[in-house]
């Protein structure tokens, strides 16, 4: 693993378009071919839900190496009680400087700021493999789910306060930030604003669909 000096501070207006740049390359054909992550960014710095206080971005020298982004989410109780938590997401590291601890950079220092702002749990929706390492566990274990009773292996779930989670059923809530994503000629205008990039396929991308479709039955 290199080492690299490097800051983390908040993303300012300026950094936006190299921020998006630097989801692109990360993401690219990553789970599918091309990528929304970009555009994604672009619409939830607009969204009620959207968490500017714990909007980082990792700087070597001049160029902004990393990302990471959060917004707000609820879980609820059977009986109707309601928790804000955050979902996490997205986090991306420019492909050079992967694998030089950045992302676990990212993630512990927002942690800290999340727990200082009063928050007691992050959520999200990835890779296990890439997670669990930072404390996350599966949803099944802290006993939350979609509504149905939907245990998804991909549902990932860290406590910044031990013991805020304390077995009772809860049901995961996400904010509807993602989707105007779900629009292709929305996402292929703002792709315009980028350099040329060609879309594919990988391996990555069976990977992310049978995390992203596997549940948890027992």
């Amino acid at each position: 693993m290199k080492n690299f000096d490097y800051i983390i501070r908040l993303e300012t207006e300026n950094d936006y378009h190299e921020v998006e740049n630097l989801a692109r390359e990360a993401f690219w054909n990553l789970s599918k071919p091309g990528c929304d992550e970009h555009y994604f960014m672009h619409v939830l710095r607009k969204h009620e839900a959207f968490v500017p206080e714990l909007d980082c971005v990792l700087v070597i020298g001049d160029r902004i190496a990393g990302s990471i982004m959060y917004s707000k989410s609820t879980l609820t109780d059977e009986n109707g009680e309601v928790m804000n938590v955050l979902t996490m997401g997205p986090i991306c590291v420019l492909p050079e400087f992967q694998r030089c601890g950045f992302g676990k950079a990212l993630l512990e220092h927002t942690f800290k700021v999340a727990a200082d702002m009063g928050y007691d749990v992050v959520i999200n929706f990835g890779n296990p493999d890439n997670y669990v390492a930072r404390g996350y566990k599966s949803c099944k274990k802290y006993n939350v789910c979609f509504e149905g009773d939907i245990f998804p292996a991909a549902l990932l779930v860290k406590e910044l306060r031990e013991g805020t989670l304390d077995g009772r059923k809860w049901y995961y809530h996400p904010n509807d930030a993602d989707h105007p994503c779900d629009d292709p000629a929305a996402l292929e205008e703002y792709d315009k604003a980028f350099p040329p990039k060609v879309k594919g396929w990988q391996p990555s991308q069976e990977e992310f669909y049978i995390h992203s479709h596997s549940t948890i039955s027992w």
